[in-house]
């Protein structure tokens, strides 16, 4: 029997955002031939992928990519992080809303803006699209050396990012900030996408959930749904212990971003990080909160700047 209705997708992402309609798999296909050999209809009667196959989700991610920004020949390397492309785009437009605030409620764009993303991953995925709808310069971190190498690869492998993006190693496991910001240098915002399990047990737990959603038996699926290695996943005392790291190394570095922001994927998470930001005296906290359909997140924004 066929099903009563199709299901509504991405109703919640921003305004701006270019991934709110339902994939157009044949502009995408003719942007990615790759693509084509993922595609199929689904039990719907629509052009679709099957989500659960890792190398279908990084042919449409590299669709999506060449076909919106214009990037090329973007690759990660097996078991890392495969984003979600709508979702890393919304927390760009969000990061635009908070800098048109002040700036006359226009958007600044151009070289001028620069970004900071803390712990940047092997798909290096928030530089290349901020870099490609408002032309800002970006700095992104990285601890995993094969991570490192991956977003190097993909600025090198675009010529129109050489002079937009710089992929800098944090060489110190126990540091933030600290050994990234260069003395005198200033952010006007820096972005983060933390690892928000407390351990590999409840990561583990997370993707056994994803499967069974998926109507799979994770028994027989020993991969995570898209991928990721420990630094991204998971972090002694999960994302809250992680973001108040951040709230406390950026007290110690203040006057170097305008803005340091965060997304915060738990609603528990917020009292404990509020705490930690009203100990550390911030002057503006600001929580914006963002949704994917079902999936609920938010950005948590603080600076110690008048």
């Amino acid at each position: 029997m066929p099903p009563e209705a199709k299901p509504i997708e991405k109703e919640n992402l921003h305004p701006r955002n270019p991934h709110r309609e339902r994939y157009n798999f044949k502009q995408l296909c003719k942007s990615s031939p790759a693509l084509r050999a993922f595609v199929s209809l689904n039990q719907y009667g629509d052009e679709s992928i099957d989500f659960t196959n890792p190398e279908a989700v990084k042919a449409l991610n590299n669709a999506l990519l060449k076909h919106f920004y214009g990037v090329e020949g973007w690759n990660i390397p097996a078991g890392y992080l495969c984003p979600p492309i709508p979702g890393r785009a919304d927390y760009i437009h969000y990061i635009a809303d908070l800098l048109a605030e002040n700036n006359n409620g226009v958007i600044p764009t151009g070289s001028q803006v620069k970004i900071l993303d803390i712990g940047t991953g092997a798909n290096c995925v928030y530089p290349l699209i901020g870099s490609s709808v408002y032309v800002w310069q970006f700095v992104g971190s990285e601890v995993d050396l094969i991570a490192l190498a991956s977003a190097k690869n993909i600025v090198a492998l675009n010529k129109q990012l050489k002079d937009k993006i710089e992929i800098r190693r944090q060489t110190s496991k126990a540091s933030i900030f600290n050994g990234i910001i260069k003395p005198g240098e200033l952010f006007d915002v820096s972005i983060c996408n933390p690892p928000f399990h407390s351990s590999a047990l409840e990561a583990k737990s997370a993707t056994d959930t994803k499967w069974k959603k998926l109507g799979i038996n994770p028994k027989q699926n020993n991969a995570l749904n898209f991928g990721g290695q420990k630094t991204e996943l998971w972090y002694p005392g999960g994302e809250a212990a992680f973001i108040t790291r951040m709230i406390d190394e950026s007290a110690l570095t203040p006057d170097s971003c305008k803005w340091f922001t965060t997304l915060v994927s738990k609603k528990e998470t917020l009292p404990l990080v509020h705490k930690a930001l009203k100990k550390v005296k911030a002057l503006d906290v600001k929580t914006i909160n963002m949704a994917q359909g079902q999936k609920v997140s938010r950005v948590l924004c603080w600076t110690f700047l008048g």
